[in-house]
């Protein structure tokens, strides 16, 4: 191998993710905006984890008052059978 070929650090390296309620234009978290609150909830009716959405901790928490009170409110269902 020459000199003047350099192989990549890590060729595989995921670059982090960026929270979606952070930023500018980032949605307001609302327990009445039913539509986005879903994409949060998984399949069986479980909030999905930050490690995998890349909520911000901060985030997180209101997130998830927000969907307790839409599932209180009878806006989003319990559990999904």
């Amino acid at each position: 191998m020459s000199m003047t070929q350099i192989q990549p650090r890590r060729p595989f390296y995921r670059r982090r993710k960026t929270c979606p309620f952070s930023g500018d234009k980032a949605p307001k978290i609302d327990y009445k905006d039913v539509k986005l609150l879903q994409r949060y909830v998984s399949e069986r009716g479980k909030m999905v984890p930050s490690r995998i959405t890349a909520v911000s901790a901060k985030k997180q928490r209101e997130l998830a008052r927000a969907i307790k009170r839409a599932r209180f409110l009878g806006l989003l269902p319990y559990l999904i059978q």
